[in-house]
């Protein structure tokens, strides 16, 4: 899902920056997320969203909404 946005294909890892590394817009960031939503079926708060900024973030923030914390 996220390899396709990745600059030279080089290797996405928890440290990669999804707005930086993988050159996304908030506007994409937001398509994202609601993909990411939808697929995973889970809801991520929007107060969670602004601290979301590296791979590893979003995947812990995937992980407590499948927990409900």
């Amino acid at each position: 899902m996220l390899q396709v946005h990745s600059k030279d294909g080089s290797p996405i890892t928890a440290d990669t920056d999804i707005a930086a590394d993988l050159n996304l817009d908030s506007l994409a960031v937001m398509n994202l997320l609601m993909d990411i939503e939808e697929r995973f079926d889970v809801s991520i708060p929007l107060n969670v969203v602004p601290e979301i900024r590296t791979v590893g973030e979003l995947a812990r923030a995937i992980g407590d909404a499948k927990e409900g914390t």
